[in-house]
């Protein structure tokens, strides 16, 4: 049976919207985009890459899917990344069954996610890891399906924009790991 790790980036006020680039998602007039620059670091490179070696496949919501893929893939100096997106099994929860995915290695699961990725779940063993996909990640949080949060926690308060956890029941997690980047980045591993 498959486990859902969700691996996020977030402000301290919970903001995971817009963190890559100024145009990344400005959906709600959200003004903040990129605001993740700066806070990378070999520390945050060395535990996203032993993440990704221990990742089965990916999970996206269809919006996260399209805009990841499409930035990763046109960036021209090499990166282990964009290896990883386009190499990695990747399964897109959308409601459209026509929609169609233009990366490689890529499968649809088409209708409601808590039923798409149930099954996910049983079919696969191993880690599928979610990336960014926020209103996919609070399905999968209400239905129960997420068995751990990677969290990239900055330290940036924004004051506006789509945080991780929207409104809902209360969730007690266990801390299984935590470090801290060079920049200040909190990395947390909680257990559902």
């Amino acid at each position: 049976m498959g486990k859902i790790s969700v691996f996020e980036s977030v402000s301290l006020d919970g903001v995971m919207q817009g963190l890559g680039r100024p145009d990344e998602d400005t959906r709600g007039g959200f003004r903040h985009g990129g605001w993740g620059e700066g806070y990378g670091d070999r520390v945050i490179g060395q535990f996203a890459g032993a993440g990704m070696a221990n990742t089965t496949a990916m999970l996206f919501g269809r919006r996260s899917y399209e805009d990841l893929l499409a930035h990763w893939t046109s960036v021209t100096e090499p990166n282990p990344f964009t290896d990883t997106l386009v190499n990695q099994r990747k399964y897109v929860v959308s409601r459209d069954r026509r929609t169609r995915l233009g990366y490689p290695n890529s499968t649809l699961l088409a209708g409601e996610a808590a039923e798409t990725v149930t099954r996910l779940k049983r079919e696969l063993d191993g880690v599928i890891t979610v990336i960014g996909s926020g209103e996919l990640v609070r399905s999968l949080h209400a239905a129960g399906l997420v068995d751990e949060y990677v969290l990239l926690i900055h330290p940036i308060v924004l004051g506006s924009g789509t945080r991780l956890f929207g409104d809902g029941d209360r969730s007690d997690l266990k801390l299984e790991e935590s470090g801290t980047s060079t920049t200040g980045v909190v990395i947390a591993r909680y257990q559902v």
